[in-house]
């Protein structure tokens, strides 16, 4: 039986931009994410997944709704519980990679780690179980600046996923990539989806991106307008399916 890491029950997200004006943004999204799923959020641009997004992850609350990761109802947090729980329960991958250059990649990607007070021999034994999963074992005592694109995008994923969070959750991640790094790190999003189990939720605007996921959830308005499952389906496929339900959306997919 599918165990839920997410179930979002009747959300709406408004923001008040002072009497009498008003603007609905999200009109009453429900959607469950199962352990170990890739699903990736698309549509056109205001269709309402970066806000999606920003509620799942604790950046933003939602106006009316629930939302449960591993039974946790967020919405109903206060802010001292929602920092110990993006500390536990989240990865964030973002575009910009996020790391701090003046730490070495072994140091930015525990520290995670190192903010829970984990202790020294775990944190080293986890560390190289992940850099040597993600292929930048070798790169640990480099600092990112020292790096490529593709390679600070996989340090950035190892970060996130080393404390084995709930869900890991990615904002457009290859929107700073070209094309080969792109291939690159949906690579290693796969790695990290089916070797190291990890449950992701990506928002993407790329075609590609969508491919590599278990279902892609199209967004139109604010409201869930169409899915496609991968089932059987190879990527290319997949793919092709993605671009035919966006010309049909009449939005703006990233076909490089």
């Amino acid at each position: 039986m599918s165990e839920p890491v997410i179930r979002m029950e009747n959300i709406v997200k408004t923001y008040y931009l002072g009497k009498p004006n008003e603007l609905e943004i999200l009109h009453g999204i429900n959607l469950t994410v199962n352990k170990g799923e890739f699903t990736a959020i698309m549509g056109a641009s205001g269709s309402g997944k970066s806000t999606l997004l920003n509620v799942v992850s604790t950046i933003d609350r939602v106006s009316a709704g629930e939302i449960y990761v591993e039974d946790n109802n967020i919405a109903e947090m206060k802010e001292t519980q929602l920092s110990a729980f993006r500390r536990d329960k989240l990865g964030f991958i973002f575009q910009e990679y996020n790391l701090l250059d003046t730490l070495t990649v072994g140091e930015n990607i525990t520290l995670p780690l190192n903010l829970k007070g984990v202790s020294l021999s775990k944190t080293k034994q986890a560390l190289e179980v992940i850099s040597k999963e993600l292929g930048v074992y070798d790169q640990l005592d480099k600092f990112p600046y020292e790096l490529s694109g593709g390679q600070r995008q996989r340090v950035a994923c190892a970060r996130a996923i080393i404390t084995s969070p709930a869900i890991v959750l990615a904002d457009e991640p290859t929107g700073a990539l070209d094309s080969k790094n792109s291939r690159i790190l949906m690579q290693t999003f796969e790695l990290m989806n089916k070797s190291l189990n990890s449950t992701i939720l990506v928002v993407t605007h790329d075609a590609v991106v969508g491919s590599y996921a278990d279902r892609v959830l199209f967004l139109k308005d604010g409201n869930i307008w169409s899915e496609v499952n991968r089932g059987d389906r190879d990527r290319k496929t997949m793919y092709r399916e993605i671009l035919s339900v966006m010309a049909a959306l009449g939005g703006d997919a990233d076909v490089r």
